[in-house]
């Protein structure tokens, strides 16, 4: 299919900012190097009567609940803070009556995502939390929580927190296949398309860790440290018993997640203390994930210890097993968790920490994956975590961040897909496309029907090397790396275009994705990296894509009088691009 397409890219000039360039060129619509194909929905702009309820009430998301509690002396810590162990508490039981309201049975907190705690709540303050249902995977469901504080005399509020939770749906002591969520707005469409993203790098961050760390020297951080001051690991070793009540149980018996949580903080905090010799704060919190469940009656014990310190902030290291009697000899392993702690001065700012001796064996073991998670929480906070125009276009690849990266360049995607307000600008024989102006970006899509079956479009797409077969906008492609299954790194290279004395070279992220459930699309997402391998060059103008790829939707058995055959796909071609960005 041939039409007439708008090609944009995004070129470096002098100065360090950036300019738009725009032309026509007659081109299979498929075909297009500067395409992303977003979203099956379509692309007029939602209106706002779809957010509202029929008799004019403001539309609510039928998941959603929202919890207030008024901090008390009793829920502070020595600081007069309200205690983080308490705040996870109150998360966990507002988070698990959102996935039961969506399940209608008894819900488990199977893991807690990371958390970073961007400010504290004292005493007097009002802490507001909203959690609802992102998306229900068969038997599990991810659940989002927000965390605000407000101060009632002021009426000023401030964001403390976000994090993710995963419910699992019991009845009976049998799991429940869990109904879908039919996501309304933009918001709940970019939750519900990004949740299957995070439910994979949920499920390959311990092989993430395993990887790093076989590749990982052990290393003694001495820069900048007082060495005449040095702590053993084994000093700030904790061990703690609690013995699980009525009162800390849900309605199943079950252990409720948070009051593990808020022990596993209690020791984390001693540990750290002892490390310090003053009153630490916690910043965040890696994964928590329940390997298993604790009833009343059991005994919970908790190890704490610090596994690494850095010039300003520690890691320590819990650990939660459980037994029924005194005699039993096997412990069963609950919940492990790693936390990051700091200490505060009077102005708020970190204070230097002493150097910690690791134990030999283990203890060295612990020191290196502490260093590692360390690298792996810096790449993921930057790369995850950070504003997409914060980014630069070009991000640096190495393999402690390769994970968080493909999740990034396909969320992006996905997350401009979802977004409802995209103009109509032209439709010629079924083929629309559409344009989005955001403060900084411009963004095409287009969106068409082929009759060609949604997984195969989605090999001959995914694999750039033969892109130069049917795109004389790809002059070469060269495979830099084969990342993993479903990512790969190229060096493409395009032929002179108008007046540009150079051709342009790219370095391409291709991140690829299979449908997590039925109606969710084939995805290829690309976006620009940084090799050391592969510098800029004076043959070449270095060209860079900020947020680029293809959605390929499968119709199904849908006949169309223009396809009179059967399983076509729907395509949409979508580029993010700066029209101008100001150098800093």
């Amino acid at each position: 299919m041939w039409r007439d397409l708008l090609l944009s890219f995004s070129t470096p000039v002098s100065g360090g900012g950036h300019r738009w360039v725009v032309w026509s060129r007659k081109t299979p619509a498929e075909l297009s190097f500067a395409s992303v194909f977003s979203g099956r929905q379509s692309r007029k702009s939602t209106s706002r009567t779809e957010k509202t309820m029929a008799d004019g009430e403001e539309y609510r998301n039928p998941t959603e609940v929202q919890m207030s509690q008024l901090v008390l002396p009793c829920h502070t810590n020595q600081r007069g803070e309200l205690s983080v162990g308490q705040l996870l508490k109150w998360i966990d039981t507002t988070a698990c009556l959102s996935a039961e309201r969506h399940a209608g049975c008894p819900c488990v907190t199977a893991s807690m995502d990371d958390i970073y705690f961007e400010h504290t709540i004292r005493v007097g303050q009002v802490v507001n939390i909203k959690a609802k249902v992102n998306r229900a995977f068969n038997t599990s469901m991810e659940v989002g929580i927000q965390v605000a504080s407000e101060d009632t005399c002021s009426e000023k509020q401030w964001n403390v927190c976000k994090a993710l939770a995963t419910f699992v749906a019991h009845r009976e002591l049998s799991k429940v296949k869990l109904k879908q969520i039919s996501p309304r707005t933009e918001e709940e469409k970019t939750e519900h398309s990004v949740a299957a993203e995070r439910r994979r790098m949920r499920l390959v961050y311990a092989d993430t860790i395993k990887d790093l760390l076989a590749n990982c020297a052990m290393q003694y951080d001495l820069e900048s440290r007082d060495c005449s001051h040095v702590v053993p690991a084994e000093k700030t070793r904790v061990e703690s018993v609690e013995l699980v009540l009525p009162p800390h149980a849900n309605h199943q018996g079950n252990t409720f997640g948070g009051q593990i949580m808020a022990w596993m903080e209690n020791v984390a905090t001693i540990a750290a203390s002892r490390l310090c010799r003053a009153h630490p704060t916690l910043k965040a919190i890696e994964m928590f994930h329940f390997r298993g469940p604790s009833q009343v009656g059991d005994r919970l014990v908790l190890k704490a210890i610090v596994n690494n310190a850095f010039k300003h902030s520690m890691e320590v290291g819990v650990c939660v097993e459980a037994y029924r009697q005194e005699a039993e000899a096997h412990r069963r392993h609950i919940n492990s968790a790693f936390m990051t702690f700091v200490v505060l001065d009077p102005n708020d700012q970190p204070q230097m920490l002493p150097w910690i001796r690791p134990q030999p064996g283990d203890g060295e073991r612990r020191y290196r994956e502490a260093s590692a998670r360390r690298k792996i929480r810096l790449d993921r906070k930057y790369i995850v975590s950070c504003k997409q125009e914060e980014m630069p276009l070009s991000v640096p690849w190495d393999p402690s961040n390769q994970v968080y990266l493909s999740y990034n360049n396909i969320s992006s995607l996905k997350m401009l897909a979802a977004k409802d307000n995209w103009a109509l600008s032209s439709e010629i024989n079924q083929v629309g496309l559409y344009t989005l102006e955001d403060d900084k970006y411009l963004s095409f899509h287009m969106e068409m029907l082929v009759n060609v079956d949604a997984a195969h479009a989605f090999l001959l797409l995914s694999d750039l090397r033969r892109r130069p077969e049917w795109d004389k906008h790809y002059r070469n492609v060269e495979l830099v790396q084969q990342v993993d299954e479903d990512d790969a790194i190229y060096h493409v290279i395009s032929p002179i275009l108008g007046t540009d004395p150079k051709p342009q070279d790219f370095v391409i992220l291709a991140s690829r994705r299979k449908p997590c459930d039925h109606g969710d699309p084939y995805v290829i997402a690309l976006r620009s990296v940084t090799l050391p391998t592969h510098p800029e060059t004076p043959e070449y103008r270095r060209g860079e894509t900020l947020c680029s790829g293809f959605c390929v939707w499968r119709e199904g058995d849908q006949m169309t009088k223009d396809f009179p055959f059967r399983c076509p796909c729907r395509i949409q071609p979508t580029l993010q691009t700066t029209p101008y960005l100001q150098a800093a």
